[in-house]
Formats: structure tokens, sequence, C-alpha cells
């Protein structure tokens, strides 16, 4: 049974005649008065009376006629949704991103996308780098937003752009005063870093692992925000990634670039080799890469 079929069936049905079927369907008569054979030949049943201008349904016929109508609405409808997919006029995205990342950085880009394509709808999923990956792997995401190292040939790996972790210090600390501040200078401080398993909580130890020793960690937290926040009120200091330090405002924290090598974090897409992004998840990761640029 071939959908053909079925819509040589609906026209015969609407015109009550071979001949104006054909025409409608654009197709010669003999052609759609053999598929419409073939087809009754494989139900066993016949589905037209036919008589010498007329054709008039079975009663076989007009059960089949119905179902058939309803999987030839189902198959328009899909056409027209895939074309409305593919055009941006509708559709869903899926996007996973670090929560170092989702509240910095896609609130801008996914405005500008909606303002772009106001019928697609976005599904953020913020997580780790470690769950957001198992995420992908089951094809939940069209994508995510993640931070390098990512080790993982099932995965594409996507590199957007690169950005600065500045040097957060307390409002009013003595360092805040220092034309440039090093490492060195902060042997002594304490530090606030994200839980284990937060990959910028593992980068902030990396740098100072390679540069002065293991630091004196005196927070550790899941959040971010609460990182800032508690750097803001003298409790220690921290690297903070520079979507995240904004603009200055009164009680935030103060941030300083460090002398080279600049730590920095490489912000990716990630997706399964096997799934490539789609259109809208393309035109997403140009809005990104656009912002992270700026």
């Amino acid at each position: 049974m071939e959908m053909q079929q079925l819509r040589y069936v609906a026209a015969v049905a609407r015109t009550g005649n071979f001949s104006r079927a054909a025409e409608q369907c654009h197709v010669a008569q003999p052609s759609l008065s053999q598929q419409i054979r073939k087809l009754e030949e494989e139900l066993g049943e016949r589905l037209f009376d036919r008589l010498k201008r007329v054709a008039r349904l079975t009663p076989h016929g007009e059960v089949f006629l119905r179902r058939a109508l309803r999987i030839l609405e189902e198959a328009d409808a899909a056409q027209r949704e895939a074309r409305e997919a593919g055009a941006l006029l509708r559709g869903k995205l899926t996007i996973g991103a670090l929560p170092t990342i989702a509240p910095y950085l896609l609130p801008e880009v996914a405005g500008e996308f909606m303002r772009r394509f106001p019928g697609v709808e976005i599904v953020v999923q913020e997580d780790t780098t470690a769950r957001l990956l198992r995420l992908a792997h089951r094809y939940e995401l069209d994508l995510a937003l993640a931070s390098t190292p990512i080790q993982d040939e099932r995965l594409e790996v996507r590199p957007l752009f690169t950005e600065e972790l500045l040097l957060a210090l307390p409002p009013g600390h003595p360092l805040t005063r220092m034309p440039q501040v090093g490492l060195a200078d902060l042997a002594a401080e304490r530090w606030i870093v994200l839980q284990e398993g937060h990959c910028l909580g593992d980068q902030v130890l990396r740098f100072c692992d390679r540069r002065e020793g293991a630091p004196h960690i005196a927070f550790r937290s899941a959040q971010l925000e609460t990182v800032r926040a508690l750097v803001a009120s003298g409790l220690g200091v921290s690297l903070v990634p520079a979507m995240a330090a904004g603009r200055r405002s009164p009680g935030e924290p103060e941030y300083r670039s460090l002398p080279a090598p600049v730590p920095r974090r490489s912000i990716v897409a990630v997706w399964p080799r096997q799934r490539p992004p789609g259109r809208a998840a393309e035109e997403f990761l140009k809005l990104v890469t656009a912002r992270g640029s700026t």
C-alpha cells in the first residue's frame, strides 16, 4: 500500500469519476485505474462499484476511505510541519548548558534567537559537564554548551570562543590598589571555588597549582553567584568568567586581569557525531559565537 494509492482513492471518491480524478491528480487515467485495482487486489476487496460514468464506494470502500483520509491528513501535517521547521517557523530546540554559562550567555542569545524565529521553542537544561554529556549521548539535547577539556571520541566538539577568567577581589581589598596582581601576591589568600564536578572549579585549581602550588581553599559552592557573594563579603578571592563579571555595581567584587599566561576557558558546543545539529541549532550557535566574540 502506497500513499499515492490512498490519494487516488480519495480523489475518485471525491469526484465520483476515474477520469476527473486522474485530471485532478495530474496522472493518466489508465495509470490511476491500475493503481486502485492493484490496491483492491492487495486488500482482497473492491473499493468502488464501477458504473458507466460513475464510480461509487462500496461498503468496504467507505470504511477504507475514512481511515485513508486520516492517514493523508496526518501525512500532509507531517510534511507541513517539517517544511515549517526547516524554515524555522516552528519547532523546538533543546540546549544543555553549564550553570556557569547559562545565566550569563543565554538570556541575550535566546532573546535574539526568539526575535528572529518566534515560532521555535527553546528548552534549556542546566547541569554539570558529565551529566550534559550523558544527555547528549541519549539524544535528549540538540547540543550542549560546555568548557574544555572534553575527551570523548563519540562526540563532536566545536570551539566557539575563549574568555578570560578574572580575579575577583573583595571591595576595598589591599590588592585592589596594586597596578597589577600576580599569583605570588595571592599566596596567603583564601580561595572560594566551585564544588568538585564543576569544570570551572577544576580549571581554577589547575591554574593555581600550575603557578604557585596548591591554594588555600576556604569555601566551595555549587553556584557561581554564591561564590561571587562570598567574595563580595570579604571571605576570600576567586577566578570568575568574564561573562559573569559584567558591569560592577556597589558591593560587588572588584575584578582584575592576571598577567600572562592569562587564565582562560574555552567554550565549545558538543553533540553526538551521529546526530549533527539541525538548522535551528546552527542558527543558535551563530548567535552564541557572535556574542562570545564581543
